[in-house]
């Protein structure tokens, strides 16, 4: 049984005693049986603030298995799930659950990236690359004059 005085010394105050030996066992901190799909992304690190996951679950960039999900509903272990962060997309296959925000390291074991994911997101990289090289990359910045000719163009549009 857990200590109250000592949980709550050391910023932990677990809703279930059993929160300790679960996180003993599993190896992740905040270990439970279920956890909200907001609070799961949160948790592996896809984004910083539990707000910005409930945003981005709301608005649609996040799928469970296929479907479009509530930032409410549960996540189990072996559920699909395809994110879409800016530019980026991942398609993962969650493998652990955890309620609580850990280190890097621990976050990474919480899920695994399908091999097609990894695959589109370094074509998606190789392309963005080649975008960036082709462009023009002036020697100077414009002087007076030309600025004014950029000006000028620009107030056509």
């Amino acid at each position: 049984m857990v200590c109250l005085k000592a949980a709550v010394k050391y910023g932990r105050l677990y809703s279930h005693p059993w929160a300790v030996v679960r996180e003993r066992e599993t190896g992740v901190v905040g270990a439970v049986d279920k956890v909200r799909v907001d609070k799961w992304l949160w948790a592996a690190r896809f984004f910083k603030t539990r707000t910005l996951a409930a945003r981005a679950v709301t608005g649609g960039h996040v799928h469970v298995n296929g479907l479009r999900v509530k930032a409410a509903r549960p996540v189990q272990p072996g559920d699909r799930l395809h994110i879409r962060r800016g530019e980026q997309e991942f398609t993962i296959i969650v493998q652990a659950l955890s309620g609580k925000r850990g280190p890097a390291k621990t976050a990474a074991t919480l899920y695994e990236e399908t091999k097609e994911s990894i695959a589109a997101r370094e074509a998606a990289r190789c392309e963005r690359r080649l975008i960036h090289a082709q462009a023009a990359c002036p020697d100077r910045r414009p002087d007076k004059r030309e600025r004014r000719k950029i000006r000028k163009f620009l107030r056509k549009d």
